[in-house]
């Protein structure tokens, strides 16, 4: 099963030939970038990005304090959205879409996508939910029980690949984490570009940039997104870095490091 891709800036020709495959397979591609901190304000700067129109989330993620989820490559998130309701989604990567039951692949609320930064790409299965009221707060707070946030698509998805008798309700709330999101669509692009800006507990910040297209466009609109941020000054070079990795990480070594030796 294919997983992350991890080079300096470049995919191989295998690799390459690896993305499309999986492209092929997928609903969506979505070509991604993180911009070192140091370059953060002078992105902002040279994007033309106003943060008064970015939206704030707050995201949850569960998993156990060792991420026994993650191990496993499964991802467990809920968020509460400014002048939105909740939701959720149980993600499942790496994935080779071809081999997802019927039922799951055809299900309506099933998304498979391509992930591709630079020197690295991965697929994924995501199972999405949308809350009719708002209970994140709840459970983040105890009061209410994890597995009531999921639906049942989600809850069978979840055991069908989550480590054995590890319930949803076994979980840890890790979070959360403060998000901003601005939708732009810069002229000289003509597309729409998503700006995400994670704001960690320890003060840690990662500004991601990504657009999403259609399968059989994903060389092209990574090619012209690339072009387009090159020509504004922004670094493509630098280390690229997980949201989602660096949040479970955090907490878990918050929570290891409470437990006395």
């Amino acid at each position: 099963m294919p997983t992350a891709a991890r080079g300096p800036h470049r995919l191989t020709d295998d690799q390459l030939r690896e993305v499309l495959d999986l492209a092929s397979h997928a609903d969506s591609v979505e070509p991604k970038l993180t911009v070192p901190d140091s370059e953060r304000r002078s992105t902002v700067d040279a994007l033309g990005m106003d943060p008064l129109d970015a939206q704030i989330r707050q995201v949850f993620f569960f998993d156990t304090p060792d991420l026994a989820l993650d191990h496993h490559g499964v991802v467990v998130r809920a968020r509460r959205v400014q002048g939105r309701g909740d939701d959720t989604v149980v993600k499942l990567r790496p994935i080779v879409p071809g081999e997802l039951p019927p039922s799951v692949r055809q299900a309506k609320t099933m998304v498979v996508e391509v992930d591709a930064m630079p020197g690295g790409y991965v697929c994924s299965a995501s199972f999405k939910g949308a809350l009719a009221s708002p209970q994140v707060r709840q459970v983040a707070a105890g009061e209410r029980a994890i597995h009531k946030l999921f639906s049942k698509e989600q809850r069978d998805f979840y055991a069908a690949h989550a480590p054995e008798g590890l319930g949803l309700d076994d979980l840890t709330v890790l979070g959360p984490i403060t998000v901003l999101k601005l939708k732009f669509t810069p002229e000289e692009l003509r597309r729409r570009m998503v700006a995400e800006l994670w704001w960690y507990p320890d003060g840690e910040r990662i500004l991601e940039l990504s657009t999403k297209c259609l399968p059989g466009q994903g060389l092209q609109v990574a090619g012209e997104t690339r072009a387009f941020l090159s020509g504004r000054g922004v670094d493509l070079y630098g280390q690229q870095q997980t949201k989602t990795k660096t949040a479970l990480e955090y907490f878990s070594r918050a929570l290891t490091e409470r437990v006395p030796a």
